[in-house]
Formats: C-alpha cells, sequence, structure tokens
C-alpha cells in the first residue's frame, strides 16, 4: 500500500544530513522527501518491534544543490503552510481521472 504523507522542507533535509552522515552519499533536496519517509517507516518498526523491508527511491544525488543545503545550515529555509481552502480550490478544478477496475 502506498499513503501519501507530507512533510516540511526543514525535516526533509534534516533527515538528507541524517542519511548523508550515515551512508555518505548526499541526497538531492527532492530526494530528501523519500529519505525522511524511509526513516519514519523504519523507527515505526523499531517501536513495534518489526521486522520489515523498506524500499525507497533515492533518485538523485545532491551535489549540484549544496546553495540549498547551505540555506538550510544556515537556517534560511522557511517551512510554508499551505492554506486548506485554496488547496481545496485547486483540487476542485482537476479533471476526475477513473479508477482501475
Amino acid at each position: 500500500m502506498v499513503e501519501a504523507v507530507a512533510y516540511t522542507q526543514g525535516e526533509c533535509f534534516a533527515a538528507g544530513v541524517q542519511f548523508a552522515r550515515a551512508e555518505g552519499i548526499v541526497p538531492a533536496p527532492e530526494a530528501n522527501h523519500a529519505v525522511k519517509g524511509a526513516i519514519d517507516e523504519a523507527l515505526r518498526c523499531k517501536r513495534e518491534g518489526r521486522a520489515e523491508t523498506i524500499l525507497f527511491n533515492l533518485s538523485g544525488h545532491g551535489h549540484f544543490d549544496m546553495a540549498a543545503y547551505q540555506q538550510y545550515f544556515a537556517g534560511g529555509l522557511t517551512d510554508e503552510a499551505y492554506d486548506e481552502g485554496e488547496l481545496a480550490q485547486a483540487l476542485a478544478g482537476l479533471p476526475r481521472v477513473a479508477e482501475a477496475a
């Protein structure tokens, strides 16, 4: 089962830094969302005493995104909250797609 989860960019960058320190690979900023999700799932398994296989896609390295990491370490990234009303209005304008049978 796949479930969408929203994270702030601050917690995603923190997860990317944690991953880089543990694995020696600096993830691209957009991949940090997957890293955060995988860490959360691993912590859930640890809390529940369960052994599960967790797969995630690390789709790029952050070597070309060092400016974003510099902003993160300097405290220059801000987390913006979405207005639920504006989000609902935007989603209402999307076409309906039939579900697979």
